[in-house]
């Protein structure tokens, strides 16, 4: 499955997000896998550290510790499982991204 991984370059990019002042409910992408986007909230920083998943009409959100689905819609029960695998070989990546986004 073709992967982009962000989370090595995004710190700079999200400095400069915090240092431009923009509005705090920009969806910042942090991992895309094949047709998936993987990305965070910004409201969502009182929240445990999680991730939102998307494709087409498809949306769910998964716990990152441990990694957990939280609610879904739109995507088979087998697609699920796919995804979950998937945020679990980057859950590491992932939780890094989240605290480096939060501050946490």
């Amino acid at each position: 499955m073709n992967r982009t991984r962000w989370c090595f370059e995004r710190h700079t990019a999200y400095t400069n997000l915090r240092a431009s002042r923009v509005h705090w409910d920009t969806l910042p992408t942090v991992l895309r896998v094949g047709p998936y986007r993987l990305f965070f909230y910004s409201a969502d920083r009182d929240e445990p550290p999680h991730v939102h998943i998307e494709r087409e009409e498809g949306k769910a959100k998964f716990w990152l510790e441990p990694v957990r689905l939280e609610k879904s819609s739109g995507f088979s029960r087998a697609e699920l499982g796919r995804i979950e695998r998937l945020v679990a070989e980057d859950a590491v990546c992932l939780l890094r991204s989240w605290h480096e986004y939060f501050g946490g």
